[in-house]
């Protein structure tokens, strides 16, 4: 078993209390004094644990990205054939009444437009996440197909693409709009899309 020192205990809090923080906010609206009032570290230690704000950011995408494979794993490893473990995912980016979704969670749609333009390191390791989880997608189609449960005239990486892609907008939307129909309105495109002919 690893044993965490005080340090990395203490960067690790760092990087969840920024979490929370670029969820509400997005990157460039948290500022460090906020970031470490709320860490309650003090203002000269920031640079011990980052390099630099940019250096606080990949770090937490990182992080980031490899909480959301641990949870992708759990998701897809669920039991069943292959679409009814796709929808199994597709349904964690709704909201219920317990528990925040992927949607309402999700760094890619808060922090996608704003960090393409502002940090190329941010930017790759975001990027890595998402095609990332885009094969985890295609592997799962691709094990429907086999399996019988997806048609086999789809063309699963393009499929999971085209998924994927609905899915990011409609997430937008619904933050947007502060209604999670557009994710309903997804989930019903999607059923449309992975079902076998002459099943509706």
């Amino acid at each position: 078993m690893t044993t965490r020192t005080k340090s990395d205990l203490t960067r690790n809090h760092i990087l969840a209390i920024g979490r929370e923080l670029v969820l509400r906010k997005g990157f460039g609206g948290v500022g460090l004094k906020e970031l470490l009032e709320q860490s309650a570290v003090p203002k000269g230690s920031f640079y011990y644990y980052f390099a630099s704000k940019e250096a606080f950011g990949c770090a937490l995408l990182k992080e980031y990205c490899t909480d959301y494979a641990e949870r992708l794993d759990a998701l897809f490893g669920w039991k069943g054939n292959g679409r009814q473990r796709l929808m199994h995912y597709w349904r964690a980016w709704v909201s219920d009444d317990h528990a925040a979704s992927l949607a309402d969670r999700c760094l890619v749609v808060k922090l996608a437009a704003e960090i393409s333009d502002l940090s190329e390191g941010m930017r790759v390791i975001l990027l890595g996440g998402v095609e990332d989880l885009i094969r985890r997608i295609t592997k799962t189609i691709t094990e429907g197909r086999d399996d019988g449960s997806i048609a086999p005239s789809c063309v699963p990486e393009k499929m999971a693409r085209s998924l994927y892609s609905l899915w990011l907008g409609a997430a937008i939307l619904a933050k947007l709009g502060k209604d999670k129909t557009p994710l309903d309105q997804a989930m019903l495109a999607t059923e449309q899309a992975l079902s076998l002919p002459g099943s509706l």
